[in-house]
């Protein structure tokens, strides 16, 4: 999929978010997420959209499918578990602590080459055993670790200096965000510092939603496919136990997913339908109700979404309401489970 770039970037101004999830305790709207959300069917068109989807917007770790696919075109010679580690937001798990050493070996770095912050485990029980084991806050345990390994090694196969691999200026960076111009089909309307300190590129929720069907309609061999099969190979990689992004692309086939902080989320199908979301206040307890109800407006069976579309509100022990996307977000014969 060859999008063509937009002339310009996307619109740098407050998005005009709407409601989207509703949080309801004993029949009494409690809370009410607001938020953005755009459905592209195969052709690349808008079949569905609330909110502001042309506002310029940060996609944080949505973001990082696109910037593997990048270090696979600049030689990163990685596949199956490893590259979808190094389009992860992992969990700690001991599977990807080990692999994200297996890459740094590759390129014959240590730990200490990484830059990203140092943090915990971000999966509670990883964090627990973490801390169990006298370990402190530490960049291989970061979540973003398996990108910033694989960034290592693209430097080293081409020759870039590793030392300053985060700046926005080196040469792995702006790799980086042609490919995000490319896949988006936009120009990048802002450039920030990721939470782990790697560059950030703003474009808007159409054309992140355009990367995540470009992503999957690639060719199997091209390096947008290559990332794509190996996230969805290895959905456990990608995020971890428990989280819902290995789970949704557990339960529906042929699904790509990645979340971002800020209450971002993207997801594919392999026709080419794609979402987008943005919860404006960026709560991550919203992001996955109205993903469902755009996933619906896709044809995904209800069935394979119920266990994520809603989540029980309690009462002391007993379930007084619900968290779930307002009825306006449903198509006409959907649920969200």
């Amino acid at each position: 999929m060859n999008t063509p770039i937009a002339p310009g970037p996307a619109a740098v101004r407050r998005p005009a978010h709407v409601p989207l999830v509703a949080l309801e305790r004993a029949g009494i709207t409690e809370g009410v997420h607001h938020g953005s959300v755009v459905v592209l069917d195969p052709a690349g068109a808008v079949a569905w959209s609330a909110g502001d989807i042309d506002a310029a917007m940060y996609p944080r770790s949505a973001l990082k499918p696109v910037q593997a696919a990048a270090m696979v075109r600049a030689g990163l010679p990685l596949d199956g578990e490893l590259l979808a580690l190094a389009a992860a937001s992992h969990s700690g798990e001991p599977e990807h602590l080990a692999g994200a050493r297996r890459i740094l070996a590759l390129g014959g770095f240590g730990e200490d080459a990484l830059r990203n912050v140092p943090d915990l485990p971000y999966g509670e029980a990883a964090r627990a055993a973490w801390l169990r084991a006298g370990h402190g806050p530490s960049p291989l345990a970061q979540n973003c670790s398996g990108k910033h390994a694989a960034m290592l090694v693209t430097c080293g196969r081409n020759g870039w200096p590793a030392g300053d691999y985060p700046d926005p200026g080196h040469p792995l960076q702006r790799a980086v965000a042609a490919e995000v111009e490319r896949l988006t089909g936009e120009r990048i309307a802002a450039v920030t510092a990721d939470g782990c300190g790697a560059p950030l590129f703003s474009v808007s929720l159409r054309g992140l939603a355009r990367a995540a069907a470009a992503l999957v309609t690639a060719a199997p061999d091209s390096p947008e496919g290559r990332v794509a099969d190996a996230m969805r190979a290895h959905p456990g990689m990608v995020a971890g136990p428990g989280r819902d992004v290995t789970g949704l692309m557990r339960a529906v086939p042929g699904l790509l997913a990645k979340d971002g902080f800020e209450g971002v989320q993207i997801a594919a199908l392999p026709d080419g339908w794609a979402v987008a979301v943005k919860i404006a206040a960026g709560t991550d307890r919203a992001r996955m109700p109205a993903t469902v109800a755009a996933l619906l407006r896709c044809g995904v069976e209800p069935a394979l979404l119920a266990p994520f579309g809603t989540a029980p509100v309690y009462g002391g022990t007993e379930v007084v309401g619900r968290l779930a996307p307002l009825p306006e977000l449903l198509p006409g014969d959907g649920t969200p489970g």
